[in-house]
């Protein structure tokens, strides 16, 4: 019997989770570097995990399948294809930089009412949201699937609303009620969307009596599962809303912003970065594998949607006062050339959209951890309360340079390889929405250069005339994300060779081809 590596790699923080939980209240030192030592060690199986990977092999590879519940069908599933291995390995990354951006977020805070935050908790579950998402990546089985995308719920709620963000301009009462409004308000819509989705996979038992993806995906290729017309549309629409929610895809975006707001910034970085990721892939792997003709039929709506997010996202962080809602802006405008890439039904429109959610959650973890590192410095999230920072702080200000200009998906950053290839695959198939969307990347300048202008550049405010500059432990974060983001910018094959046979198996699922080229190269 081989050795269960998947199981192993989401089993792994769950355990550290457990351990970092069960330390001695007094003991928060230690509690902090067991969970950065559990969160290596989940680095290195899923490195394991990616070099056991064989691009040319089949499609899910690394397989484990045991009976689970019998009598309802259900099998404890796990595969893992190349766009799960390079957001399984997406995932691993970030957390080790989440857990040293946050090594001070949870320690004890006293206020009048003496309020307690216990550091062994902070820590504890953000390894438990690392385990459920990596499991979320690797199932195959349909409810396997289900149980963890609506379980990393309940730890994402607790970090929000009980961990959130100290920079608050109108004191410790008004932050707690608005963590918790935000906290309510993440939890409400996810799981609105998860009871919907419930529904659907209910209806999907009924019709192909199992849960299997592989099986279910198998047999609609075919011919040997059939589904009416009409029941497959619902079906996916009851998928789809669900992963539109979780995305977040306007106009159901609404949570991100006050979420992103109100959390603490490395736990901002797991919401946009990791969390939201599932969302993305379950598209990918669920509504285009298992709907392929409900797929095809929503996709000029779905399109009109992308578009909206792209647009609205970037005008709305250009008018932001809050650096870091300027940011959650800036992550629906992101999430909405993913869902086009996806949903224009190309090679390189599917592989730019994987290859986005790598380097967006690579970008938006430099941006929003250097950005937190300046909030804990000045204590307001406002703008307007910066200037000069250059001057006092310069590494600081030019990894928040960096971090901005991959935001906006500067050639020779990773993200411009990615948004490249989205906008060539959907301008070849539908070249308005194209054209159109290419107004998102001018916004993305605008509000990017303007936030850095605002904050970096001009006299010194005497607020900030002090700051330090990065410390060691901020640099330990900061410096390897923009090394990835310059190597995977300039050489993004690595990822690329990993996730485009997946991506070409998907586009085989819904029986689409690119379109032949217009003219013809010459030979």
């Amino acid at each position: 019997m081989s050795f269960p590596l998947l199981t192993a790699t989401a089993a792994l923080p769950a355990v550290g989770a457990i351990a970092t939980a069960a330390v001695p209240a007094a003991r928060r030192t230690a509690a902090k570097w067991l969970a950065l030592l559990f969160s290596l060690a989940t680095l290195a199986l899923a490195v394991t995990v990616a070099i056991r990977f064989d691009p040319g092999g089949a499609r899910y590879q690394l397989t484990e399948s045991h009976a689970w519940i019998k009598d309802f069908g259900v099998r404890y599933e796990l595969g893992v294809d190349g766009i799960a291995v390079a957001l399984i390995a997406l995932t691993a990354v970030l957390i080790p930089f989440i857990v040293l951006a946050g090594w001070h977020d949870a320690d004890p805070l006293e206020t009048g009412n003496r309020r307690w935050r216990p550091t062994q908790g902070f820590f504890a579950l953000i390894l438990a949201v690392e385990a459920m998402v990596i499991l979320s990546f690797e199932a195959t089985d349909v409810f396997l699937f289900y149980i963890f995308f609506e379980a990393m719920l309940i730890p994402m709620y607790f970090l929000i609303g009980g961990f959130g963000d100290r920079a608050h301009a109108h004191g410790e009462e008004t932050a707690s009620t608005q963590r918790s409004y935000a906290a309510v308000k993440f939890l409400l819509y996810n799981l609105v969307g998860g009871l919907i989705m419930l529904a659907a996979v209910i209806g999907l038992y009924v019709v192909a009596g199992n849960f299997s993806l592989q099986e279910i995906a198998q047999a609609r290729a075919d011919g040997s599962l059939h589904m009416a017309t009409g029941t497959e549309r619902w079906l996916f629409l009851g998928f789809f809303f669900a992963f539109a929610v979780k995305a977040p895809l306007w106009p159901l975006h609404t949570w991100l912003p006050n979420a992103m707001g109100e959390a603490t910034a490395p736990v901002a970085v797991l919401i946009t970065a990791v969390v939201d990721k599932v969302g993305t892939f379950a598209m990918l792997r669920f509504c285009l594998q298992l709907f392929p003709g409900a797929s095809k039929w929503a996709t000029p709506v779905i399109l009109v949607l992308a578009l909206i997010s792209i647009l609205y996202g970037a005008l709305l962080a250009v008018g932001q006062r809050d650096i870091k809602r300027l940011v959650a802006y800036a992550s629906i405008s992101h999430f909405g050339f993913i869902i086009m890439g996806i949903f224009a039904m190309t090679s390189q429109g599917q592989s730019g959209a994987t290859l986005y959610m790598v380097n967006h959650g690579i970008s938006t973890a430099a941006l929003m951890l250097v950005a937190g590192f300046l909030i804990s410095r000045r204590g307001s999230r406002l703008i307007a309360d910066y200037g000069g920072v250059q001057k006092v702080a310069p590494v600081l200000a030019g990894t928040f340079l960096i971090g901005g200009l991959a935001t906006l998906s500067l050639p020779g950053l990773a993200p411009f390889v990615s948004e490249f290839l989205v906008l060539v695959g959907t301008f070849t198939r539908h070249p308005a929405i194209g054209v159109v969307a290419t107004f998102g990347i001018v916004l993305a300048a605008l509000y990017t250069l303007v936030l850095y202008q605002r904050t970096m550049t001009g006299p010194v405010k005497p607020e900030v005339a002090a700051m330090p500059d990065l410390r060691v432990r901020e640099v330990a974060v900061v410096a390897p994300l923009i090394v990835l983001l310059v190597f995977l910018g300039v050489y993004p094959k690595p990822v690329a060779d990993i996730v485009n046979p997946a991506v070409q198996q998907t586009l085989s699922d819904v029986h689409k081809k690119d379109p032949r080229p217009e003219v013809e190269a010459a030979k």
